[in-house]
C-alpha cells in the first residue's frame, strides 16, 4: 500500500492540520483552551477522516440520479456539522464558529469533488 493512500496518514495529517486551525482559532483566549479546542478537533477530523470516504461511497452508491451527486456532500456537511457542533460545545471550545468553520468548509469540499469524481468513473 502506498504511503499516501494511508488511511493513518490521512488521519494524522488531518489531526495536525484541522488541530492547529482551532487552536489558532482559539488563540485569543487563555490557555488551556486554544490547547483543548486543538486537541478535540484534531480527535474528531482524525475520526472523521477514516469514515467520510466509506460514507461517500455507500450513498453514492445506493442512489441514482441527481441525489447521487447531491446527497453525499450534503451528509457530510450534516454529520460534520452536528459532531463538530455538539463535541465541542461538550468541550467548552470558545470560539466555536471560528473553529468549526474552516473543517465545515474542508469536508464538505471534500465530499463534493470526491462525489463528483466517482461520477465520472461511472
Amino acid at each position: 500500500m502506498s504511503l499516501l493512500r494511508s488511511k493513518t496518514l490521512h488521519g494524522a495529517g488531518g489531526f495536525l492540520l484541522m488541530g492547529s486551525w482551532a487552536a489558532f482559532a482559539n488563540r485569543s483566549y487563555p490557555m488551556p483552551a486554544p490547547l483543548i479546542a486543538g486537541l478535540v478537533q484534531g480527535a474528531i477530523t482524525a475520526t472523521i477522516t477514516l469514515f467520510l470516504k466509506s460514507i461517500i461511497e455507500t450513498i453514492f452508491g445506493r442512489t441514482t440520479g441527481p441525489l447521487r451527486i447531491a446527497l453525499p456532500p450534503l451528509a457530510a456537511f450534516l454529520i460534520s456539522l452536528c459532531l463538530l457542533t455538539v463535541i465541542h460545545s461538550l468541550a467548552g471550545t470558545p470560539a466555536l464558529l471560528a473553529t468549526i468553520s474552516v473543517p465545515l468548509t474542508v469536508s464538505t469540499l471534500y465530499a463534493l469533488l470526491y462525489t463528483i469524481n466517482l461520477s465520472r468513473n461511472v
